[in-house]
């Protein structure tokens, strides 16, 4: 065996992850679920790739007292290069299983990681401009309060507790990520048995 060359078991991994991250259409990849006593059942803003879903239209008429943004599926181009982006991971990750050369998983994997931080970072700027970007004529108005909800974890915003987290596509996308290094780790050993 050459030392780029990938046994079997490491190509119907990569296939399987491609496969995989085609399910991540289908499912939501992020949840900020909103806690409060008024809303004992609570609230969930369900972020998939190509569409938000959830308690959209309950959300927006709160965020209306405080003079935020309402939130609008066509107001993000994310929705649109999303799905895109996706299934273009999801055929490199084909495509790699069936050359199965290691410099090209190596490539792909390079790519999944700096589209995770890309995306992540792209995240966060979207919940500082919904969070701080507020109409200083809203009924609600309290002087230095920002409304951003955390990027992950826990975050108190007035009564309401918001904890962002990782819906069923988001899980996806960190498995196949952590596939992707331990099979970038087990490539790196074949080559380095085989020299």
């Amino acid at each position: 065996m050459k030392k780029d060359t990938l046994n079997w078991m490491m190509r119907a991994l990569l296939g399987l992850c491609g496969i995989a991250l085609i399910a991540v259409l289908f499912v939501p990849m992020w949840r900020i679920d909103l806690d409060a006593p008024q809303y004992p059942e609570g609230l969930n803003l369900l972020i998939y790739a190509n569409k938000l879903g959830g308690n959209v239209d309950i959300i927006n008429g709160l965020n209306h007292y405080i003079g935020m943004k309402t939130l609008h599926t066509e107001d993000f181009i994310e929705f649109t290069l999303l799905p895109y982006l996706i299934l273009f991971f999801s055929l490199s990750l084909w495509v790699v299983a069936a050359i199965g050369k290691r410099k090209w998983m190596n490539v792909v994997f390079v790519l999944f990681v700096s589209f995770g931080i890309i995306a992540m970072a792209d995240f966060w700027k979207w919940e500082y401009n919904y969070g701080h970007n507020l109409n200083p004529e809203a009924a609600i108005v309290v002087p230095g309060m920002s409304y951003q909800p955390p990027l992950i974890g826990f975050k108190q915003l007035l009564n309401f507790g918001a904890y962002s987290v990782p819906d069923v596509g988001g899980w996806i996308f960190v498995g196949v990520g952590l596939l992707l290094l331990l099979l970038v780790f087990l490539g790196w050993r074949q080559a380095k048995k085989l020299n």
